[in-house]
């Protein structure tokens, strides 16, 4: 298993079952995410509620590290 975001967050859940029931998913769809390294941009606020992951590390694509804008 590589060490990509979703897999960090299972992780910090205690698992990919446990990130499942914490979310009120399918513990495929975890499964899916830690596969592809990607989280769904609908699902990573309440991922990052759920693991204390900030969502500029989940999904940086999406959320810019404001740290790296303002260095810029």
């Amino acid at each position: 298993m590589s060490d990509n975001p979703p897999t960090r967050a299972a992780k910090a859940a205690g698992g990919q079952s446990k990130l499942a029931r914490l979310l009120n998913i399918k513990p495929q769809a975890v499964q899916h995410w830690c596969t592809t390294g990607k989280i769904p941009a609908e699902r990573v606020l309440s991922v990052e509620e759920a693991t204390g992951i900030p969502r500029h590390e989940l999904r940086p694509d999406l959320y810019p590290n404001a740290d790296s804008k303002s260095a810029a």
